[in-house]
């Protein structure tokens, strides 16, 4: 018998900022744009500083106003003011700009902390060079090299990837290539509706894509991007830890700033918090979460490989919940801020709970926690949902608070709400 869902206190709010993903992809678009864009509710936090001061030295004008930045477009002419361009530990950035430095002129250098320095670029690059760009990097990943003199385009086909990043780096640069893109993907697509966000922010900056089956895109020459106000919705991946906390603590949570008519994959958690027994509901600007007197129990597996980000906050939820939970197609968490699959398997053990590593994912047994020191391996996701964490099993305690700046600075004001 399904158990009855009973609100007995009163509705938490919490707010989370703008989708990191959107704000990116919208600062490239409008860093490429003729003329103004006003991005609205933007996240501002550590990644997107790196990608802003990346843009500035290639000569776009980011200026912070009241509603959230004024980006002066560069019409595509990519300038050179400083030869190396340092992204921190912005994965996302660092792939972006390798393709946006594409069509300047002369030499760029690529790099970030060594972490960054240890997470592949390698089919963008040979990607890139398939293209005529003088490209280069070492052993598969960062730093990257580029002598640049524009970017002609042409036919691409990438197979099994493991990023999708890869393909957003392409597209987002392909109305300013020479003669557009053609690309194919074939085998492994991973984080495919990262791909759906590129296509989005591209359309709404007014560039044009062809799609047929999620496999073939083609991008012209004929519509550039040009400025607009953007209003970037609140972000799914920062809400997902307050819908973890609302299954857990079974209190009803309210996160406003998200809607469940998303594209952002990360979106989908939502779904296996209602397989497991919570209530869903939502407006236009918010998503309300409440649980029952105990989740689903039984073995159960969800293929993530559509919300990669969202692993931690299912390892803690199957880390409180009756039964064996498998988590799989996942096998690229291994290249992320750190290696996720490791990194969460290791902490799950520290609080007295039962997981291992699959060759593509990892098997998570319920059951009893206790204190521990949190390890985060600098992972802003680690550090939030093992807080959450934190909320059920007294005495855990977070290493390095401060990494979660990364895409949530205001994470633990928020956390201190419920």
């Amino acid at each position: 018998m399904k158990s009855e869902i009973i609100i007995k206190e009163p509705v938490r709010t919490v707010e989370v900022p703008g989708s990191k993903s959107l704000t990116q992809r919208a600062l490239i678009a409008a860093a490429l744009a003729e003329g103004d864009s006003l991005i609205r509710r933007p996240l501002i936090a550590e990644d997107t500083r790196y990608l802003m001061g990346g843009l500035k030295q290639l000569g776009a004008h980011i200026e912070t106003v009241a509603e959230g930045l004024q980006v002066a477009g560069t019409g595509g002419a990519i300038t050179n003011r400083c030869r190396e361009i340092f992204l921190g530990y912005n994965g996302t950035a660092l792939r972006f700009l390798t393709a946006l430095v594409c069509l300047g002129r002369g030499d760029y250098v690529l790099t970030g902390e060594e972490r960054l320095r240890q997470r592949p670029v390698g089919p963008l690059v040979l990607a890139l060079q398939s293209m005529g760009v003088a490209i280069s990097c070492q052993d598969n990943c960062p730093p990257v090299k580029v002598t640049a003199n524009g970017l002609k385009g042409g036919r691409i086909t990438l197979a099994d990837i493991e990023s999708s990043q890869y393909v957003s780096a392409l597209l987002l640069c392909g109305p300013y290539t020479a003669k557009g893109i053609e690309l194919t993907l074939e085998g492994n697509i991973v984080s495919a509706p990262y791909i759906d966000l590129t296509i989005g922010v591209m359309n709404d900056f007014g560039a044009k894509i062809i799609c047929s089956d999620n496999r073939h895109y083609m991008v012209g020459t004929q519509r550039i991007y040009t400025g607009c106000a953007y209003d970037v919705e609140g972000d799914a991946s920062s809400a997902s830890y307050f819908f973890l906390a609302a299954a857990l603590l079974k209190k009803t949570i309210r996160v406003s700033g998200v809607k469940r008519k998303s594209a952002q994959g990360d979106i989908r958690l939502l779904d296996i918090l209602e397989k497991l027994g919570c209530r869903i509901i939502s407006g236009e600007t918010w998503v309300e979460v409440s649980a029952p007197d105990e989740l689903a129990a039984g073995d159960r597996t969800f293929d993530m490989g559509d919300m990669p980000d969202m692993v931690p906050t299912v390892g803690i939820l199957s880390a409180f919940r009756k039964g064996r939970t498998g988590i799989v197609n996942v096998a690229h968490l291994r290249i992320k801020e750190s290696n996720r699959l490791a990194a969460m398997c290791a902490e799950l053990n520290r609080i007295g709970i039962a997981a291992h590593e699959l060759p593509d994912g990892l098997v998570v047994e319920g059951g009893p926690t206790h204190a521990a020191a949190i390890e985060t391996y600098n992972d802003h996701r680690i550090a939030m949902s093992f807080a959450v964490a934190g909320l059920m099993t007294p005495g855990i305690e977070i290493a390095d608070k401060k990494c979660v700046d990364k895409s949530f600075p205001d994470f633990w004001k928020e956390l201190a709400k419920i």
